[in-house]
């Protein structure tokens, strides 16, 4: 345990050039505290200590703001970046060396039983605010954008966009829509919504300027 503790700090100070050394990181950091109390409380939800698993995971939550359910599955060297708002799941599964930003979801949609939560591969960036929710994989070696909603599985190296998302890249090419999509310039449904609104309200105030025009003349 020692030894992937200190794994783990390595890639903090990898991953973070804010992190100035191993005792800031094992001090300071959430990310660190969330994860180290996650194997105690994953052990005891093993060994069906139930109520005292999710005890030493609702206190972390409190101390850390990271939330992170006893039965969930996580890999080494885990970098939790900031870590306020986070919450992962009972049947959540992480793989080796991710990165989780602040206000990640990795939950269920509520219509599912059993395995409702997704499954995290090797070496995967999920971005601040982004929403990863059902049972599937988002696969090895991808990126799911900032705000990003992702409802169904995202392959192998690959970079997903938007709520919902979609893959615009795979294996380093990108994949051409009818719509380009960008992680800065994604389109808004609501903004689109309002624009028809307002074009629609537009042409009836002209329709009853021409009516009160005809009814002068």
């Amino acid at each position: 345990m020692f030894k992937e503790l200190m794994e783990t700090v390595e890639a903090y100070k990898q991953r973070d050039p804010a992190a100035r050394s191993t005792l800031e990181v094992l001090l300071l950091y959430p990310g660190i505290r969330a994860t180290a109390n996650h194997r105690a409380a994953h052990w005891c939800y093993e060994h069906n200590h139930k109520f005292l698993a999710r005890y030493i995971s609702q206190r972390t939550r409190h101390k850390t703001g990271i939330e992170i359910h006893p039965g969930a599955k996580i890999g080494r060297r885990l970098v939790i970046d900031h870590g306020m708002g986070i919450v992962i799941g009972e049947t959540a599964e992480i793989g080796d060396d991710c990165l989780l930003y602040q206000g990640v979801t990795l939950g269920g949609t509520g219509k599912e039983t059993g395995k409702r939560h997704p499954t995290i591969g090797n070496n995967v960036l999920v971005g601040s605010g982004a929403k990863v929710l059902g049972p599937f994989k988002v696969g090895d070696n991808s990126r799911v954008a900032a705000n990003s909603v992702v409802l169904q599985e995202i392959p192998c190296d690959s970079t997903a966009v938007g709520a919902p998302a979609r893959v615009v890249k795979q294996k380093g090419e990108k994949i051409n829509y009818v719509e380009n999509v960008e992680q800065i310039h994604v389109t808004d449904p609501l903004v689109q919504e309002v624009k028809a609104l307002r074009a629609e309200l537009n042409e009836l105030k002209a329709a009853l300027a021409a009516k009160d025009k005809e009814e002068t003349a």
